[in-house]
């Protein structure tokens, strides 16, 4: 689940803090800081694939950012072909698709001109509408398509990271530096910081600890990953940025 927040500073210029969210344990999966590209989008939604934290049937919920579509697709997608209009000949240029297991809705918000909000408007992007409301209940996250957990973690954001208040002189200089800062914060956040809501860390409600980390913890925790293994992950993450149309044979 993903939704992008902007930011404007001097430091920094113009930047997007793009997130992703396991919303019934409040674990953040990724935190990236760049331009609302379709590049991005695909990076995220690759962080959201290889986590593999779906059961079933694997549900976005996003707003009306126009690459998160097509990033969906490209990185989850299946090979479909279109229907021949007669028995013979070649075969239709092939397209993607969504699998029957991956659902998603877009929530999009009208403004004025002024950038007022006048309303919401929610639709389904994969699947149907009434199966993603049913599936919202079921995970005890809403009832309608919704973004306001993304909502509440950018004011979380906001009040914990100086760089990010409006109005501030706490302003970032370079990109990759706010890159490291928040992705140290996530890591905080996730399993040191007890969430008031769920009465543990979002690590603890994931299943991924079994108590609250401390920060020293944290510091000593050993961390060893050889050369190999990163290049096997690096292998693993760029097959899933690659999409299905490139690798399929003529």
């Amino acid at each position: 689940m993903r939704q992008p927040r902007r930011r404007t500073r001097r430091g920094l210029g113009q930047a997007w803090v793009h997130a992703a969210l396991v919303v019934p344990s409040r674990f953040l999966l990724e935190v990236r800081v760049g331009p609302r590209t379709l590049e991005l989008a695909k990076e995220l939604v690759a962080s959201v694939a290889w986590s593999n934290v779906a059961d079933d049937v694997l549900l976005f919920l996003v707003d009306d950012h126009l690459p998160y579509p097509r990033a969906i697709l490209e990185v989850l997608g299946e090979i479909c072909h279109r229907r021949r209009r007669t028995g013979r000949g070649r075969r239709k240029h092939p397209d993607l698709k969504a699998p029957a297991a991956l659902w998603a809705g877009v929530v999009k918000k009208i403004r004025n001109d002024s950038g007022r909000l006048l309303g919401v408007q929610t639709r389904a992007l994969f699947g149907r509408k009434k199966d993603l409301r049913r599936r919202i209940a079921a995970l005890d996250i809403g009832e309608e398509i919704n973004t306001s957990h993304l909502e509440r973690l950018n004011s979380t954001m906001r009040g914990q990271q100086a760089c990010l208040i409006r109005r501030t002189r706490s302003i970032a200089q370079a990109e990759n530096h706010l890159q490291w800062d928040l992705w140290l914060w996530r890591d905080f956040y996730d399993w040191i910081d007890r969430h008031e809501t769920l009465g543990s860390t979002p690590a603890m409600a994931q299943g991924l600890a079994d108590h609250e980390w401390s920060v020293r913890e944290y510091v000593n925790y050993p961390m060893h990953v050889g050369l190999l293994q990163r290049v096997i992950w690096a292998e693993e993450r760029e097959k899933l940025l690659t999409s299905p149309l490139f690798t399929e044979k003529r």
